[in-house]
């Protein structure tokens, strides 16, 4: 019998496996095996828990752990990661990594990796990282986060709480000095729309950020320099990526949501995020003969360096070869956008005026998919 691939799926910056009946990679799972059956290869997908901000170096040593645990004898792995995911990946499988583990035992799994595959990744850094590394960037990362996890959950925001949100990041300046006050009250007025249940479970979540926040500062352009200089590709390994391009703010864009004014105050949220997350200075490295093409036809040109999914440069998201290249935001690759008639129900992270769709997140797992069955050998 054919040895079982392992698929494992590796969450990004304050990811999760699941919190509650919240879900990270929502409906991928599915996917995957779908596509793995439909192929007559089996397949047992994993998902792995990561502390939500440790060191990319922690990080990469749980999903050691979390192989070590699941791995069967001697079927291939494959490793997919998003945003910060990627990087745990890459790490893991760069040769002779120092994650304080065992070298041999840490060699004899990596040694079995096929495919990694990164998605919406900062491989060349994310200068948002460097606004939520300040103190006022901290706190408002934490209520940026809970509102995620309010909408993964329940679809929307209370219309005034999103209200309140947007009017806090239009007047962020003002804030500067007031040692955060106008945050806190805002982040209990968001905890307090969770159910008492789900209250205790989203503060133990939160509990655990506190301990180790190192991967914030490790994700600049200059902390990713440094991650790319002390890392290499492990030969034999195909290395593929995932990239994604949101809308640019505008008057197209704002057509495109409509005049709903939740969408409109959830697009003023993304606009803020894309704002902090551009460096007009930001230099990347020239794509790849391959990715250039696939670029110019998803895109009609090369992305620039102030184009994003609304956290990471769409250009900081290439390494290797370009599986995918899609128009949407940071949480649409993961099953967050905008599909509330399919059962179970998709709900959008932020209104972008992107257009992802069912079909758009089909066809990209099935790219990813396709990218793992392939036999050839690295180049």
């Amino acid at each position: 019998m054919p040895s079982q691939h392992q698929v494992y799926l590796i969450p990004g910056l304050f990811g999760f496996g699941k919190i509650g009946q919240i879900t990270y990679f929502n409906h991928v799972r599915e996917l995957i095996e779908a596509w793995f059956k439909s192929a007559g290869e089996s397949v047992a997908v994993h998902g792995v828990a990561t502390s939500p901000t440790a060191s990319i170096r922690t990080r990469a040593a749980e999903v050691y752990a979390s192989i070590q645990e699941t791995a069967d004898d001697d079927g291939p792995i494959h490793l997919i990661g998003h945003s910060t995911g990627g990087l745990d990946a890459r790490l893991f499988v760069t040769p002779n990594a120092a994650l304080k583990i065992e070298p041999d035992e840490l060699e004899a799994l990596a040694a079995r990796v096929r495919t990694v595959t990164t998605v919406a990744t900062p491989n060349h850094g994310a200068p948002v990282a460097g606004f939520f590394s300040s103190a006022m960037g901290s706190q408002l990362l934490g209520v940026v986060s809970l509102v995620t996890l309010y909408t993964l959950k329940y679809g929307k925001l209370p219309l005034g709480l999103l209200v309140r949100l947007g009017g806090v990041l239009t007047r962020l300046d003002d804030l500067i000095g007031l040692r955060g006050s106008v945050l806190d009250q805002l982040y209990e007025h968001l905890l307090d729309e969770f159910d008492t249940k789900r209250q205790g479970v989203v503060k133990e979540y939160f509990a655990s950020v506190g301990g180790d926040n190192a991967a914030l500062g490790q994700l600049t352009p200059g902390g990713i320099d440094l991650l790319n200089a002390a890392t290499e590709d492990r030969p034999g390994v195909r290395y593929g990526c995932v990239v994604m391009k949101a809308s640019d703010p505008g008057w197209q864009t704002v057509r495109a949501i409509g005049f709903d004014p939740y969408r409109q105050a959830s697009n003023l949220v993304y606009r803020f995020l894309k704002w902090v997350g551009t460096d007009e200075a930001s230099k990347y490295p020239d794509p790849t003969p391959q990715q250039d093409r696939m670029l110019t036809d998803r895109y009609g040109q090369v992305p620039g360096p102030t184009q994003t999914d609304g956290i990471v440069p769409t250009r900081s998201q290439l390494w290797g070869e370009l599986v995918y290249a899609g128009r949407g935001d940071h949480l649409d690759v993961c099953g967050h956008f905008d599909d509330v008639e399919h059962d179970p129900p998709h709900y959008d992270w932020l209104a972008t005026g992107s257009g992802f769709d069912r079909a758009q997140f089909e066809s990209l797992w099935g790219a990813v998919t396709d990218f793992l069955m392939r036999t050839e050998s690295a180049s």
